[in-house]
């Protein structure tokens, strides 16, 4: 894949991708966030967290997504941090939209916490 076509999606887009899961060999088409920047998207990767809904038992790490519209979801959400993928961006299928500011600051915190960096 060629790196401008990597660089389509931005950090804290929200995306259609189908989502690995991590106890199986399987996937599931499901709304994710791009956490990686376009330094990563020279690689021709991008991590995405998962997008779950918000009916489903909460993790400590959770981040609400309150601006359902600007994210273009249908039902309350959360990004859901402890689950990351590494994904080929020519799999994203589309964008649905983007995180708001006040969540995204939150995710790039949390995010932090569990890289261990100081």
């Amino acid at each position: 894949m060629a790196a401008s076509e990597a660089e389509r999606f931005a950090a804290f887009d929200i995306v259609v991708v189908p989502f690995p899961y991590a106890d199986r060999l399987a996937e599931k088409r499901r709304p994710a966030l791009v956490v990686s920047n376009r330094k990563l998207a020279a690689h021709g990767l991008a991590w995405v967290a998962m997008i779950t809904s918000a009916d489903n038992e909460t993790w400590p790490s959770d981040v609400t997504i309150a601006d359902l519209k600007r994210a273009g979801l249908p039902a309350p959400s959360v990004v859901r941090i402890a689950k990351l993928a590494c994904i080929d961006p020519s799999r994203i299928q589309r964008r649905a939209g983007r995180l708001d500011k006040t969540a995204a600051k939150l995710v790039a915190q949390r995010l932090r916490g569990f890289l261990g960096a100081p």
